[in-house]
């Protein structure tokens, strides 16, 4: 049966193996790393950066995203 790997033995590892690793997304606060993540999974994180760098003045909170008009927001995220 093979052995259960915690998360702080699995995080251990990958620091180990990563030591240098960061993170190329522009962002400032968890709200703005989601969007740049979801962003990221259609396009290279050049473009994402700046689209956002236009995009997260705009849309600071969860609300002003769902308050955003559809229409608009796709031409705003559209690179």
């Amino acid at each position: 049966m093979p052995k259960t790997v915690g998360n702080a033995e699995i995080i251990r590892r990958l620091e180990e193996e990563y030591p240098d690793v960061s993170i190329a997304l522009n962002y400032s606060n968890p709200l703005e790393l989601l969007v740049a993540t979801i962003l990221s999974a259609q396009c290279t994180d050049e473009i994402v950066n700046k689209v956002t760098s236009n995009l997260f003045p705009r849309y600071k909170t969860t609300d002003d995203y769902a308050k955003a008009s559809p229409e608009r927001f796709e031409q705003e995220i559209r690179s």
